[in-house]
Parts: structure tokens; C-alpha cells; sequence
């Protein structure tokens, strides 16, 4: 089949329906768009941190003359792609990061070049964009977390008396100030990780005399501590239903499985994975799917290597899916994705290459999707991302190089995109993100280098 023959057919492919509660039958109105040349040459922008605010994108480039700051697009059926403020005035830049969006507003972490990485936020507009700390000058230089909670930015911080601690803003200066003191004195407990859980409140990691522990706040002072004390670190909290599943790893090569519901009673270990060894890896990919967590795991001197593994809360109820590629090697699953009822992720079973599986969440449901590159060799499939019923992601073919695909879920609806670097170069897209009415994309098409692309994706009756 040709590659326009395909980009018909993912056209096609893209008018499904979707799970959520918006408008269904959802379609592409058109081919993918280069949105902005924002660094002419070959060069290109490298846009990072693509989020979707209200009714806009926002995103950091760099177009050469600025560094790196803050833009926003409106997307192909809007004003335009911008730069919403020139932070640190020059070439230099002043390196937002940690874009995190609550209601209209963007805040994120920023360098003017005279007060060091402090807290911003903006409107979208150069006026409505400013300063909102002027903490000690490492503010955040340790633990960029930064969560939308309740209508209020909450985040950790450190005022040079109190060390790291939870800090909320309501995006004035006035309105950001410290929570919680967790650990009294100038050390700091140095929250991180910060999530909400099943139960609607904020928790995260927190160090209590050397000790980390998962706490439990309301948002206001008296976080409580739940248990799960190590030396050691706390990472990948993802909520599955009621429960909140995250990792307490001690000093070493363990990687611990927790979960809890907000009690110290409910707070588990489940379990453990030596991961020193080559071939093995502690819990990585944690990913919510029917009422369960989904995760890849593999301890050393295990026999199955590092597979498929699934959690339901209890110690019993964590196991292997299934023993992809038998053997210690292990098949590595790797950008486990949900699309409507099934879960999808790349594997390589050692017979394949790294291609695309799909799972109902049983042993017997788990099996290879489609060999995109027939045979042995791999298309390595990479940034899988579920979008109103449709799955994007990148694979490469030879001679068509790496480029963006699209699947409805079947064999025969999964389908490149679009040859946006013609031939057998690669335009290496990924970040994909719905923002309105487009899925934005960043590529390189082999004359702009990496810019922001979009692809008009909207409710079947509101094309151009």
C-alpha cells in the first residue's frame, strides 16, 4: 500500500467514537500542520512541556533570538502560535519547566536572570505573566512538583528558613505562601511527588529525620505521616480507583510496591524486586487499567525476566500477567497505554522484535497486536497515546524512516499517519497532546527541524 493510500485510510481511521462524555464520532479534518516556523532553519525550536490550557496550548521554545520561554498556540482553527513573554530579555532565556495548569492560568518555574528559579504564572498574555516568589535562589532546584489541588497551585519550596516544605499559591504574590512545616527547623521535609488520591486528598513524599514516608494532607497545616518509613525514595504515585499505588525504594537496588487508601491500616507493602543485576528492573510503567494497576517489573535471578505484572492492592493479588518472551531475558513492556477496554504497550518476545501487544488484563488476552515490520527486526513503536478513541504513536519502517501511525484498535485500522519526512528520514514525532479541537505533535520534517506540528482532530460535524 502507498504511503498515500495509508494517510487516506488513517483518515478514515480516525472517525471513531469516543469513550469519554464529548461529542462522538470524532475524525481528522485534514493532514498534519506545521504550526510555526518558530526557529527558521534546520535547526528548529525543540518545543518541550506541551500542555493544554483553556482553550489554548502552552509550550517552551526557542526561537534563536530569546532562549528559551513561553509560548502558547491556538491550534490550525485559531489566532496564531506566539511567544507569550520574553522572561529573561536576550538570547539566553530563562528556561521555563514544570508547566503545570490550574483553571485559566499557567504557572510554572523560571529563571529571570536576577532572582534565580522562582515560581511564575501567566494568562497567556505577556501583562498578565509575573513574578510570584522571591524565595531563596534554589527554590525548586531539587524537586519541580507542582500540582493543580482544590483551584490552587501547591507545591515545595524552600524561604531559606524553613528548608523544602508545601507551599500553595492562589497566582498572586500575596496568595503564596507556606503550608505545612513538616519537619520544623531549616532542613526541610522536601515533599515531592505530589498526587491526589483516590480518596480526594493531596499526598506525597516527605523526609522526617533522615526517614521518607508517604503523608496525607488536606491542603492546610497537619500532613500526616502513613507509614512505609525508609531511607530511601519515594516516586511514581499513580491513583487506580480508590487506592494509590507508588514506590518506596530503600538505599540499594530494591524497588518496593506500596499502595494505600489514606489510612495507616490501608498503607501495604506488596511487594519487592532486586534490580542490581543486568535483566531486571523494579516496578516502572505503573498504569491504572480495570479497576487494577499494570506495571513492569523483573528481580534479579528471576526466571521470567522483566514482564508484564498486575496489581489488585493485596500481596496475593500481585503477579505476573504473562511470561512474554520465556526465559530470563524478558520481553521489557515498555508505553503501556490504555485505549477503551483494552491495554496496549511494545514488547519484544524474542520471536517479533519490539512490536505492538494488546492485554484485556488475563494471561490467555495478551498477545502480539500486529507486526508492523514482519519478521525478526522491530519497528519500535514509541509514544503511545490514547486520544478520543484513537491510539497515536510512532514506528519505524525501513525506508519510510520514524513517523507518526494511528490505530482504532484493530490490526487493520493501525496505519502510518503521515510521511513527514519524505523517505527514509525520520521526523521523530512525539509529545502527543489534544489541546481543543487538534492533536499537537512535535517532529522535524527534515527542513524546519523539530517544531510544533498539529493534526485537526474534531466531532465528525464540526470540519471546515
Amino acid at each position: 500500500m502507498s504511503l498515500g493510500a495509508c494517510l487516506s485510510l488513517a483518515l478514515a481511521v480516525l472517525g471513531v467514537e469516543s469513550w469519554s462524555g464529548e461529542p462522538r464520532n470524532w475524525k481528522s479534518c485534514g493532514p498534519p500542520v506545521l504550526m510555526k516556523d518558530i526557529a527558521p532553519g534546520a535547526t528548529g525550536s525543540e518545543p518541550r512541556e506541551l500542555v493544554h490550557g483553556n482553550g489554548v496550548l502552552f509550550f517552551t521554545a526557542d526561537d534563536g533570538a530569546h532562549g528559551r520561554e513561553l509560548w502558547k498556540s491556538s491550534g490550525t482553527g485559531g489566532a496564531g502560535t506566539f511567544l507569550v513573554a520574553d522572561v529573561r530579555p536576550g538570547p539566553l532565556g530563562s528556561e521555563p519547566h514544570a508547566l503545570t495548569v490550574v483553571g485559566d492560568r499557567v504557572f510554572f518555574i523560571a529563571d529571570d536572570g536576577v532572582d534565580g528559579q522562582q515560581l511564575w504564572v501567566s494568562d497567556g498574555t505577556a501583562r498578565g505573566t509575573r513574578q510570584l516568589t522571591r524565595l531563596h535562589p534554589d527554590l525548586l532546584g531539587i524537586y519541580p512538583s507542582l500540582i493543580d489541588y482544590r483551584g490552587a497551585l501547591y507545591f515545595s519550596a524552600n524561604d531559606g528558613e524553613h528548608g523544602f516544605e508545601l507551599w500553595r499559591s492562589d497566582g498572586t504574590p500575596e496568595g503564596t505562601v507556606l503550608v505545612d512545616d513538616v519537619y520544623p527547623g531549616s532542613n526541610g521535609s522536601y515533599p515531592r511527588a505530589l498526587a491526589i488520591g483516590g480518596d480526594g486528598a493531596l499526598y506525597f513524599g516527605a523526609t522526617f529525620e533522615d526517614f521518607v514516608s508517604i503523608y496525607r494532607s488536606e491542603g492546610t497545616p497537619g500532613a500526616v505521616p502513613l507509614g512505609g518509613q525508609s531511607i530511601g525514595h519515594y516516586l511514581l504515585p499513580t491513583r487506580v480507583g480508590d487506592l494509590l499505588y507508588f514506590r518506596l525504594d530503600p538505599d540499594g537496588p530494591v524497588g518496593v510496591l506500596w499502595r494505600t487508601d489514606g489510612t495507616l491500616a490501608g498503607t501495604v507493602e506488596l511487594t519487592g524486586f532486586d534490580h542490581e543485576m543486568a535483566g531486571s528492573s523494579p516496578p516502572e510503567e505503573l498504569t491504572g487499567f480495570k479497576g487494577k494497576l499494570y506495571f513492569r517489573a523483573g528481580a534479579d535471578r528471576s526466571p521470567t525476566g522483566v514482564e508484564l505484572w498486575r496489581s489488585d492492592g493485596t500481596r496475593e493479588g500481585t503477579h505476573l500477567v504473562k511470561d512474554l518472551r520465556p526465559g530470563a531475558g524478558g520481553s521489557w513492556p515498555d508505553w503501556l497505554e490504555v485505549l477503551d477496554d483494552r491495554l496496549f504497550f511494545t514488547a519484544d518476545d524474542g520471536v517479533h522484535g519490539r512490536e505492538l501487544w494488546r492485554s484485556d488484563g488475563t494471561a490467555s488476552g495478551t498477545r502480539l497486536f500486529k507486526d508492523l515490520l514482519p519478521g525478526p527486526l522491530s519497528a519500535l513503536p514509541e509514544e503511545l497515546r490514547a486520544i478520543q478513541g484513537t491510539l497515536f504513536f510512532s514506528a519505524e519502517l525501513p525506508g519510510q524512516g520514524r513517523e507518526p501511525w494511528v490505530s482504532d484498535g484493530t490490526p487493520g485500522g493501525t496505519v502510518p499517519l503521515a510521511d513527514l519526512a519524505p523517505g527514509a528520514a525520520s521526523s521523530n514525532p512525539r509529545s502527543f497532546l489534544r489541546s481543543g479541537w487538534d492533536v499537537f505533535f512535535v517532529a522535524d520534517d527534515g527542513a524546519h527541524g523539530p517544531e510544533l506540528w498539529a493534526l485537526p482532530f474534531r466531532p465528525g460535524d464540526a470540519c471546515d
